[in-house]
């Protein structure tokens, strides 16, 4: 039989609340900036 503790740890890491936190908030920024007239993918970038 396989050993999933490294998948089970992965899930961990994963769904770790403070991960969670950190990938809403990088996904309601996204929205928010992909949404702003004039600013595509290429400026985005630039913004960086």
């Amino acid at each position: 039989m396989l050993d999933f503790s490294g998948l089970l740890l992965g899930f961990q890491v994963a769904f770790n609340p403070v991960n969670l936190l950190w990938c809403f908030i990088g996904s309601v920024l996204g929205t928010a900036v992909g949404v702003l007239p004039g600013l595509g993918p290429a400026a985005t970038i630039a913004l960086l």
